[in-house]
């Protein structure tokens, strides 16, 4: 009992790339880089998606909810990482750890059922654009909004309960980059069978099934482009999609590949590198890639800087 208690009573040692001190300065200077420029680049996303009359439409309505998913993700990992890459002292409280599991967990399992919200409302956009209005009200656009949310707290409230009740019998080192569900698995000290069949199935939910249903709305998706006739016309329709199809393939393809196996059996340099990638760099990649390959989005950053600064000047 005692030894149990030990991690809740200290805490725990979140070593990260502590064992490259050279690397760990590296990717300090990254990290910092990355996550101010995704505060900045999802928050302009957001303040646009709602001052612009022009993107109150479904599309921007569900870009605008992953940015703040995006902001909020990237802030429950970045700051505590970074302050602790800073320094020799590498402990995070139990409460701190615990607190971080709960919000990562229930904030990525929201993304992923937004991506598969995004995709159905382009598809409805595409191959049922005179009914488009009809389909996609702002009701429904409510609903499934509050469905990604609210299926993020649940599977969180869920998967990391049962993961904080697992035994650690006094083991403190955490050798990963944040507090998570498969590296806490991995800690625990009794038979783990239980929560990683439990693990999987969650996967299954909030990964393979969004996964599919965006793969079946695409495949809808191009179908209805080849029939169009013009060049120009297919051109558009694919611009429209390959943004959103960036996005998934690159959030998916990562966090498929970091929880889809057994949780005992992941490398722990390559695990620290594929949430490096989906908790930092790929919400940094959503506002590059939307604001890139749509001219509506880049339109109004545009008529946004130029309204301050020429409200500044009258000022």
């Amino acid at each position: 009992m005692e030894e149990s208690s030990n991690s809740s009573e200290k805490g725990f040692l979140l070593l990260g790339f502590s064992d490259q001190p050279q690397l760990e300065r590296i990717l300090f200077v990254i990290i910092l880089f990355v996550y101010i420029l995704s505060l900045l680049g999802n928050t302009a996303i957001i303040l646009v998606s709602c001052l612009d009359p022009k993107l109150h439409t479904p599309m921007y309505f569900f870009l605008c909810n992953l940015s703040c998913v995006d902001v909020c993700f990237t802030t429950s990992v970045a700051p505590k990482l970074l302050v602790t890459m800073s320094r020799k002292d590498k402990n995070m409280s139990y409460g701190a750890c615990v607190a971080q599991l709960y919000v990562a967990m229930g904030l990525g399992s929201s993304e992923c059922v937004l991506l598969a919200v995004m995709a159905y409302d382009r598809y409805a956009a595409i191959c049922r654009p005179l009914h488009y209005t009809t389909i996609m009200h702002p009701q429904l656009c409510s609903s499934l909004a509050s469905t990604a949310w609210l299926g993020g707290l649940i599977t969180s409230l869920i998967q990391c309960s049962l993961t904080v009740q697992l035994p650690l019998c006094g083991h403190r080192k955490l050798d990963h980059i944040f507090c998570e569900v498969p590296v806490l698995i991995r800690l625990a000290c009794v038979d783990t069978t239980f929560n990683e069949v439990e693990l999987f199935v969650a996967s299954v939910i909030f990964l393979i099934v969004p996964v599919s249903l965006i793969l079946a709305s695409y495949g809808c998706i191009t179908q209805a482009v080849l029939r169009i006739k013009s060049a120009a016309g297919r051109r558009k329709a694919f611009g429209t999609c390959s943004s959103h199809l960036a996005v998934v393939i690159i959030f998916y393809g990562t966090i498929i590949f970091m929880y889809l196996q057994p949780a005992k059996s992941s490398s722990k340099i390559r695990g620290k590198f594929v949430s490096l990638f989906y908790t930092i760099v790929t919400p940094l990649l959503n506002p590059i890639i939307y604001t890139l390959k749509n001219k509506d989005v880049k339109g109004a950053v545009r008529t946004l800087v130029m309204g301050n600064a020429f409200g500044s000047e009258r000022a």
